[in-house]
Protein backbone atom coordinates (compact mmCIF):
# COMPACT_ATOMS: atom_id res chain seq x y z
CA UNK A 1 0.00 0.00 0.00
CA UNK A 2 1.32 3.32 -1.03
CA UNK A 3 2.18 5.91 1.53
CA UNK A 4 -0.89 8.52 1.66
CA UNK A 5 0.90 11.82 2.36
CA UNK A 6 5.47 11.08 1.50
CA UNK A 7 5.90 15.04 2.12
CA UNK A 8 5.28 14.74 5.77
CA UNK A 9 7.78 13.23 8.44
CA UNK A 10 7.40 10.66 10.58
CA UNK A 11 9.57 10.82 14.19
CA UNK A 12 9.80 7.71 16.67
CA UNK A 13 11.80 8.47 19.73
CA UNK A 14 13.03 6.20 21.93
CA UNK A 15 10.48 5.77 24.28
CA UNK A 16 10.31 2.61 24.97
CA UNK A 17 13.98 2.75 26.47
CA UNK A 18 12.49 6.21 28.49
CA UNK A 19 9.58 3.88 30.32
CA UNK A 20 12.71 1.58 31.33
CA UNK A 21 14.81 4.38 33.12
CA UNK A 22 11.84 5.95 34.81
CA UNK A 23 11.25 2.48 36.51
CA UNK A 24 14.79 2.12 37.47
CA UNK A 25 14.82 5.90 38.73
CA UNK A 26 11.82 5.54 40.31
CA UNK A 27 12.91 1.87 42.08
CA UNK A 28 16.42 4.07 42.79
CA UNK A 29 14.87 6.86 44.74
CA UNK A 30 12.60 4.74 46.63
CA UNK A 31 15.63 3.21 47.83
CA UNK A 32 17.38 6.07 48.74
CA UNK A 33 14.52 7.33 50.38
CA UNK A 34 14.10 4.20 52.88
CA UNK A 35 18.13 5.21 54.19
CA UNK A 36 16.38 8.58 55.17
CA UNK A 37 12.73 6.96 56.59
CA UNK A 38 15.42 4.61 59.10
CA UNK A 39 17.09 7.40 61.22
CA UNK A 40 14.34 7.17 63.91
CA UNK A 41 16.10 3.73 64.24
CA UNK A 42 19.52 4.28 64.34
CA UNK A 43 19.14 4.71 68.43
CA UNK A 44 17.80 1.31 69.17
CA UNK A 45 19.65 -0.64 65.63
CA UNK A 46 23.21 0.91 65.63
CA UNK A 47 24.70 -1.25 62.79
CA UNK A 48 21.79 0.41 60.46
CA UNK A 49 24.12 2.48 57.25
CA UNK A 50 24.27 6.40 57.99
CA UNK A 51 21.19 8.24 56.15
CA UNK A 52 24.01 10.02 54.05
CA UNK A 53 24.08 6.67 52.47
CA UNK A 54 20.69 7.48 50.97
CA UNK A 55 22.18 10.41 48.54
CA UNK A 56 23.50 7.46 46.02
CA UNK A 57 20.60 5.97 44.86
CA UNK A 58 18.67 9.37 44.80
CA UNK A 59 21.21 10.97 43.00
CA UNK A 60 21.55 7.60 40.79
CA UNK A 61 17.61 8.01 40.13
CA UNK A 62 18.00 11.49 39.40
CA UNK A 63 20.71 10.57 36.49
CA UNK A 64 18.44 7.95 35.12
CA UNK A 65 15.35 10.15 34.82
CA UNK A 66 18.10 12.52 32.64
CA UNK A 67 18.88 9.45 30.67
CA UNK A 68 14.58 9.29 29.91
CA UNK A 69 13.85 12.60 29.39
CA UNK A 70 16.45 12.40 26.68
CA UNK A 71 15.30 9.72 25.16
CA UNK A 72 11.82 10.94 25.18
CA UNK A 73 13.37 14.14 23.91
CA UNK A 74 15.64 13.13 20.90
CA UNK A 75 14.36 11.37 17.86
CA UNK A 76 15.47 7.53 16.95
CA UNK A 77 14.14 7.79 13.60
CA UNK A 78 13.01 10.20 11.47
CA UNK A 79 11.56 9.42 8.16
CA UNK A 80 11.44 12.39 6.26
CA UNK A 81 10.87 12.96 2.04
CA UNK A 82 14.72 12.57 1.95
CA UNK A 83 15.33 9.14 3.30
CA UNK A 84 15.43 8.01 6.63
CA UNK A 85 17.64 9.67 9.86
CA UNK A 86 18.91 7.73 12.12
CA UNK A 87 20.20 9.12 15.34
CA UNK A 88 22.70 7.34 17.91
CA UNK A 89 22.00 7.49 21.78
CA UNK A 90 24.96 9.93 22.29
CA UNK A 91 24.95 12.87 20.60
CA UNK A 92 22.23 13.10 17.97
CA UNK A 93 22.74 16.02 16.55
CA UNK A 94 26.53 15.61 15.32
CA UNK A 95 25.86 11.81 14.57
CA UNK A 96 23.00 11.69 12.79
CA UNK A 97 23.37 9.67 9.56
CA UNK A 98 20.34 10.47 6.60
CA UNK A 99 20.19 7.17 4.20
CA UNK A 100 18.67 8.34 1.50
CA UNK A 101 15.16 6.89 -0.12
CA UNK A 102 17.26 6.44 -3.43
CA UNK A 103 19.92 4.13 -2.09
CA UNK A 104 17.25 1.75 -0.44
CA UNK A 105 16.48 -1.25 -2.75
CA UNK A 106 14.67 -2.95 -0.06
CA UNK A 107 13.89 -3.38 3.37
CA UNK A 108 12.76 -6.86 5.44
CA UNK A 109 11.18 -6.48 8.83
CA UNK A 110 11.43 -9.35 11.42
CA UNK A 111 11.16 -9.36 14.96
CA UNK A 112 12.40 -5.79 16.35
CA UNK A 113 14.77 -5.52 13.50
CA UNK A 114 14.78 -3.25 10.10
CA UNK A 115 16.79 -4.57 7.55
CA UNK A 116 17.67 -1.82 4.91
CA UNK A 117 19.47 -3.67 1.30
CA UNK A 118 21.69 -1.00 -0.26
CA UNK A 119 21.79 -3.59 -3.27
CA UNK A 120 19.27 -6.56 -4.99
CA UNK A 121 21.94 -9.04 -3.94
CA UNK A 122 21.37 -8.14 -0.11
CA UNK A 123 25.04 -7.52 0.66
CA UNK A 124 25.17 -4.21 2.01
CA UNK A 125 22.85 -2.22 3.70
CA UNK A 126 22.18 -1.59 7.43
CA UNK A 127 20.31 -3.26 10.06
CA UNK A 128 18.18 -0.88 12.77
CA UNK A 129 16.91 -1.99 15.97
CA UNK A 130 13.24 -1.09 16.56
CA UNK A 131 13.66 -2.11 20.53
CA UNK A 132 14.03 1.40 21.43
CA UNK A 133 10.62 1.66 20.41
CA UNK A 134 7.53 0.77 21.78
CA UNK A 135 5.86 -2.19 20.43
CA UNK A 136 2.54 -0.70 19.54
CA UNK A 137 4.54 1.53 17.48
CA UNK A 138 7.46 -0.68 15.59
CA UNK A 139 4.29 -1.56 12.89
CA UNK A 140 3.73 1.48 11.96
CA UNK A 141 7.73 2.23 11.46
CA UNK A 142 7.88 -0.94 9.35
CA UNK A 143 4.61 -0.44 7.23
CA UNK A 144 6.13 3.23 6.58
CA UNK A 145 9.50 2.06 5.36
CA UNK A 146 8.16 -0.71 3.20
CA UNK A 147 5.75 1.15 1.84
CA UNK A 148 8.00 3.67 0.94
CA UNK A 149 10.38 1.41 -0.30
CA UNK A 150 7.73 -0.94 -2.36
CA UNK A 151 6.72 3.27 -3.75
CA UNK A 152 10.19 3.34 -5.75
Amino acid sequence: MPVAEPQKELRFTRTAQATLFCVVAAVAIMAGIVFFLLIPYRKEFPDLPHPAWGWLPILAGAGLLRLAYHCVKHAYLILTPLGIEIFPFFRPASGMQLVAWAQITGAEAEGSRLTLHFNDEKTSGIHLSLGPIPAARRDLVTKAVLGRVAAH
